[in-house]
C-alpha cells in the first residue's frame, strides 16, 4: 500500500518537465518511439517527475512534457519507471558475449542491463581491438565496455612465474597498455588475489597505470585482500591512483569473514579521507552477502598457487611444500565454520556435488571436510559460491553514495550447474528488494548507483541518464513487481518486472519478454 501511494503521489505532485526535449511552443516533434506516461527517475538521484520520454534515430529527443506530431510506437508508462538503462560495471562476460549461445546476454536484459563492463580482476582479452572487432561483427544483447586486463597483460609478458618483472618487460607492458588504451579500452583492470596479477609489485602496477592515466582511462581493482589485509589493499590502491594521477575504483567492495565484519565501514572513512583531499576513488558492490570465485582461491593464498594449477598440485603432494599447503587448507575451512560456508557451484567430476556445502559432502562422504577440500582441488578445482559477508555491513556499503552496483557475474543460460544468483538478479535485487520493499535506500539513490554513477566513473559522456541528447539506452520497470527470482538454491530465473528496455534505441525487451535483439555494440573510449 506505500508503494502504490508513493508512485500515486509521485504522478500527482510531479508533472513538470525533467528536460523538455522542447521548448513551449515550439513545433512537435517526429519520434521512432515515445514512452508515455511514466515516472522518470533520471539517473542523478533528485526527485523523479511524471512525463513522456521520446527517442528518434537512437538518441534521446524529449523528456518531460512535449507535443508530439508523429509517433511511430508508443509504449504506454503509466504506473511504471522510466530510467537509464543500468550499467554493470563489473562482468565477467568476455568470452560468453562473442558466444552465439549467449551473446544476446538475456540474463542481463531483463534485469534492465544495457551495458557491462568486461576485463574485470585482471582477466580477458588483451588485444581490445580484435575483441571489439569480434563483438561489433555479430552484435551483442548488450553494449560492452572493456578494461585492460592487467593479470592477462602479466601472463603474456612475463608469464605466471612468482616474480618481479624486469625493466624491459615493464616498457613491453606498458606499450601494450598504450595501444589497448588507444584502441579504446577505459582504464586497466587487476585481480591480485589471482595468479599472475598477485605477483606485480606496488610500483610495477603504478607504472602500466601511467600509461593508462595518459589516455584518461580508471585504475579498477579487485585488491589483495578483502578480509584483514582490508585497509592495507585499500591505501595500496590508492597510493596507485595518486602516483599515477588517475581515477581509483574498488572493485566488489566488501570485508570477507566473520572475524573481519565492520572492517569495511572503516575502510569507507580511509576512502572518504582520499576523496577529500582530492583524489577520486569510488567502489561497486553486488548486493549480496556471498561472493563467488575458485576454490583454490578461496582456500589457499597466491604464491600457494604459483605457476598455475599443475605447479600447484605437484606442491601439495610434496612432502617438503604439502604439509604447509594442506594447514591452510584447513585453517580456512575451519574460518569458513568447517565448510558449511562453501558450497560447490561446478564441480564435473562429481555433478552431485553441486549446490551442496564442503561440510555437507564430508557428511555424505562420511570425511572430513579437509578431504572434500583436497579430492576437490586434485580434481581439477571448482567454482564456488562462498558466504563471507554481514548483512548490516551489505545493507551500510549500499547506502555510500560513491558505491555503485555492479554484478561480478557473466551471461548465461538455464543449466545444471548452481552458480551465485547474482549474474540473474543483482540489479532487480538492489531496485526491487532493498530500495522499494525494505527501504534500505531510495529507489532514486538506487537508479542512480546503477545508471549516472557508472557512467560517471567511467567517464562516459552520453549514457547513463535520461536526458536529451543521451543516446536512448532506457529501461522501464513495474516498481510493484521488480524483484529478483534467482536464489542461491535455484539460480537459473530471469528476474521480473523489468517491462521494456532499450539499447541503442531498439528494444532488447518488450512486455517483460527478451527479444533477442543484438543491438548492442563495443564502446571505445574517445
Amino acid at each position: 500500500m506505500f508503494i502504490s501511494a508513493h508512485f500515486r503521489f509521485t504522478m500527482l505532485f510531479f508533472t513538470i518537465a525533467l528536460l523538455s526535449g522542447q521548448l513551449a511552443g515550439a513545433e512537435p516533434i517526429e519520434v521512432d518511439i515515445l514512452l508515455k506516461g511514466g515516472t522518470i527517475h533520471d539517473g542523478s538521484g533528485g526527485e523523479p517527475v511524471a512525463g513522456d520520454v521520446a527517442i528518434r534515430d537512437g538518441r534521446i529527443v524529449g523528456v518531460g512534457t512535449f507535443e508530439v506530431a508523429v509517433a511511430d510506437q508508443v509504449i504506454p508508462c503509466e504506473g511504471l519507471v522510466i530510467a537509464p538503462g543500468f550499467i554493470d560495471l563489473h562482468n565477467h562476460s568476455d568470452s560468453m558475449i562473442v558466444q552465439d549461445g549467449t551473446r544476446a546476454n538475456m540474463n542481463y536484459v531483463l534485469q534492465g542491463c544495457t551495458t557491462i563492463v568486461t576485463g574485470n580482476c585482471g582477466s580477458g582479452p588483451v588485444d581490445v581491438k580484435d575483441y571489439y572487432e569480434r563483438i561489433n561483427s555479430a552484435g551483442a544483447g548488450t553494449n560492452v565496455v572493456h578494461l585492460l586486463p592487467q593479470g592477462n597483460l602479466r601472463r603474456e609478458v612475463v608469464g605466471t612465474a612468482r616474480r618481479s618483472a624486469t625493466g624491459d618487460e615493464i616498457v613491453r607492458m606498458r606499450e601494450l597498455a598504450e595501444k589497448a588504451m588507444q584502441d579504446g579500452a577505459w582504464g586497466m583492470s587487476t585481480g591480485l588475489i589471482y595468479v599472475p596479477s598477485s605477483y606485480a609489485s606496488t610500483d610495477e602496477l603504478v607504472a602500466i597505470a601511467e600509461a593508462v592515466s595518459e589516455k584518461g582511462g580508471i585504475y579498477a581493482s579487485h585488491i589483495r585482500g578483502e578480509g584483514s589485509g582490508l585497509l592495507d589493499s585499500i591505501n595500496e590502491a590508492i597510493e596507485i591512483g595518486r602516483r599515477a594521477r588517475l581515477p581509483v575504483h574498488v572493485s566488489h567492495f566488501k570485508s570477507s569473514g566473520r572475524d573481519n565484519w565492520g572492517l569495511v565501514r572503516v575502510a569507507v572513512d580511509v576512502i572518504n579521507k582520499a576523496r577529500e583531499n582530492g583524489q577520486v576513488v569510488t567502489a561497486d558492490q553486488y548486493p549480496y552477502r556471498a561472493s563467488s570465485t575458485s576454490l583454490d582461491a578461496t582456500l589457499l593464498p597466491s604464491r600457494m598457487r604459483a605457476g598455475g594449477r599443475a605447479a600447484m598440485v605437484k606442491r601439495l603432494d610434496d612432502l617438503k611444500t604439502g604439509p604447509e599447503m594442506i594447514e591452510a587448507i584447513r585453517i580456512a575451512l575451519v574460518k569458513r565454520d568447517d565448510g558449511a560456508a562453501v558450497r560447490i557451484a561446478r564441480y564435473n567430476p562429481r555433478k552431485d556435488w553441486v549446490g551442496k556445502s564442503v561440510a555437507q559432502i564430508a557428511e555424505l562422504e562420511k570425511k572430513a571436510p579437509l578431504d572434500i577440500a583436497l579430492q576437490i582441488i586434485r580434481g581439477g578445482g571448482a567454482a564456488i559460491v562462498n558466504f563471507s559477508m554481514d548483512e548490516d555491513d551489505v545493507r551500510f556499503v549500499m547506502r555510500v553514495p560513491w558505491v555503485a552496483t555492479a554484478s561480478d557475474g557473466r551471461a548465461y543460460l538455464p543449466g545444471a550447474d548452481k552458480p551465485h544468483p547474482r549474474s540473474y538478479g543483482t540489479f532487480p535485487r538492489k531496485l526491487g528488494y532493498y530500495a522499494i520493499k525494505q527501504g534500505n535506500l531510495s529507489l532514486a539513490q538506487a537508479v542512480r548507483s546503477s545508471s549516472g554513477l557508472p557512467a560517471d566513473i567511467l567517464g562516459m559522456k552520453d549514457r547513463g541518464y535520461i536526458r536529451v541528447d543521451q543516446v536512448a539506452d532506457v529501461t522501464v520497470f513495474d516498481p510493484l513487481e521488480l524483484i529478483d527470482a534467482a536464489s542461491f538454491e535455484d539460480p537459473h530465473q530471469y528476474s521480473l518486472g523489468v517491462r521494456y528496455v532499450l539499447v541503442n534505441g531498439r528494444l532488447a525487451v518488450y512486455r517483460g519478454t527478451a527479444t533477442g535483439a543484438l543491438a548492442g555494440r563495443a564502446l571505445q573510449k574517445k
